[in-house]
């Protein structure tokens, strides 16, 4: 089950009445009754409940400790065995498949739903209870639906206690203007789902998929189409999350700000994932001592923060790669600032004008695209033969030949070209101002009339053909 299947929506909806309902002191029973049904429906074993379980109760059970100790040793001895055993899961799951397949062999191991994401969540709570930025929850039950809240347990974001829990307990009022903006963002995430990431993934599959019958520009074409689709997705489950979310008038965090709007490398991680990269700073990055003890130390901080990324997507080297590119890329963007600005100076780019910007903003979506087809192929060998073809070998005709039309036809192209179109434009608007405000002030037949076309382009546009598989979120594998 995904969050674009039929049958989440039954879920939802069933939620949704029974949580309006009840008294408002007790609607977070609905929220747990949903979150377990939803889980058990999701989970393709269940054994995978029962590590969920477990994971939880550790979990829950280190934290009360904590705080019911004084001694400092013993509470730090608590935080790391809590810490330990309620990531135990994950780390064998990534370890495993890290070293099995240096070897040659499948970790085949029960992995459970949404392990990456509820790993991190559980960790940040152990971690602020220790240092008491949180108190601990002292009813199990309570604690429980804040790791399993299902409109974002298997692909985030991120929640931190302090932002999500009192939401959760409290209840909200039912609010019509609410349920009514939750619907937008719903209907927001179908259209990057299944107008832009699953139409993109058509050619992008076929390339990496089949890499060793294609050369150059279609790596090129790949590459940025691939950026594209993993942006849309992701998105696509942050927005769905947050509509569903928003339909008991609870508010979750973004995940993103445009980051492809970024003008160097650490914007873009400032935009890109946002709960995760503010997971690795506060938990990583900063522990490590941050940039507070010179700059080898902070290269050195940042090179393993990275690598903490790389392997959290995925127990593979080209993940480990991935990610210790991303601090390359860091690392040299300092070191090079200087020389950089007199070279755009030389060149006549004024700092801070539009074209300064818009090189600048260029070239860095060529080398976050770089880092995303190593992110994709289906190895690091296989990743760097494709970035070394797209510089060696010239083929540029595919662009205008009508040879990518053996991907899919014209008129898919065209569909896809649009919707990129549409996202664009909608991405410079909302770094003004809330469309979703503009919409709500409209005239009700203004209002109704967007939502309605919406709905209907989706239905009649989206790509529901070639292969696509609603369960296949690229984030809900990680």
């Amino acid at each position: 089950m995904s969050y674009i299947d039929l049958e989440y929506y039954f879920i939802i909806a069933a939620v949704v009445l029974i949580y309006y309902v009840l008294p408002r002191s007790v609607r977070w029973t609905a929220l747990l009754a949903g979150s377990g049904l939803f889980y058990y429906k999701a989970a393709g074993d269940r054994r995978q409940i029962i590590v969920f379980v477990l994971s939880i109760v550790v979990s829950y059970t280190a934290a009360n400790l904590i705080s019911r100790k004084t001694n400092r040793r013993v509470r730090m001895i608590l935080l790391w065995a809590g810490i330990l055993l309620s990531s135990g899961p994950l780390l064998i799951v990534k370890g495993s498949e890290l070293f099995l397949r240096t070897l040659g062999n499948g970790p085949g191991l029960i992995v459970p739903l949404g392990i990456s994401f509820y790993t991190m969540q559980m960790t940040a709570y152990l971690s602020d209870v220790y240092f008491g930025k949180v108190a601990p929850q002292r009813n199990l039950l309570k604690y429980a639906l804040f790791i399993s809240f299902f409109p974002q347990i298997i692909q985030g974001p991120i929640p931190r206690y302090e932002q999500l829990g009192r939401q959760l307990y409290e209840g909200s009022q039912f609010d019509f203007d609410k349920i009514v903006r939750a619907i937008q963002l719903i209907i927001w995430g179908f259209f990057l789902k299944m107008m832009i990431a699953d139409k993109a993934a058509i050619v992008v599959n076929a390339v990496f998929d089949h890499y060793k019958m294609y050369a150059g520009a279609y790596f090129l074409v790949a590459g940025v189409l691939y950026s594209i689709q993993l942006y849309a997705d992701f998105l696509a489950c942050t927005v769905l999350a947050k509509g569903g979310a928003g339909l008991f008038g609870i508010e979750i965090i973004d995940n993103f700000s445009h980051p492809y709007f970024s003008s160097s490398i650490q914007e873009f991680w400032r935009r890109w994932h946002m709960s995760l990269s503010s997971w690795l700073k506060d938990y990583i990055y900063i522990p490590l001592g941050g940039n507070r003890k010179g700059k080898l130390a902070k290269y050195f901080n940042l090179m393993v923060t990275f690598a903490v990324s790389g392997l959290w997507h995925g127990g593979s080297w080209k993940f480990v790669f991935w990610g210790l590119l991303h601090a390359s890329y860091q690392i040299a963007g300092g070191l090079t600032l200087k020389y950089r600005d007199r070279l755009y100076e030389a060149a006549g780019l004024e700092k801070n004008s539009f074209s300064w910007k818009l090189y600048r903003t260029a070239g860095t979506f060529l080398w976050v695209m770089l880092a995303w087809i190593i992110f994709r192929a289906e190895s690091l060998r296989a990743g760097l033969y494709m970035i070394k073809s797209i510089f060696t070998t010239f083929n540029p005709w595919i662009l205008i030949n009508g040879t990518l039309n053996n991907f899919m036809d014209y008129r898919q192209w065209e569909i896809l070209g649009i919707s990129i179109l549409i996202l664009f434009l909608v991405s410079l608007v909302q770094e003004r101002i809330v469309i979703r405000d503009w919409i709500s002030k409209q005239h009700i037949t203004v209002r109704w009339g967007i939502y309605i076309c919406a709905v209907l382009v989706i239905w009649l546009c989206g790509t529901y053909g070639f292969g696509f598989d609603a369960q296949a979120f690229i984030y809900g594998g990680f």
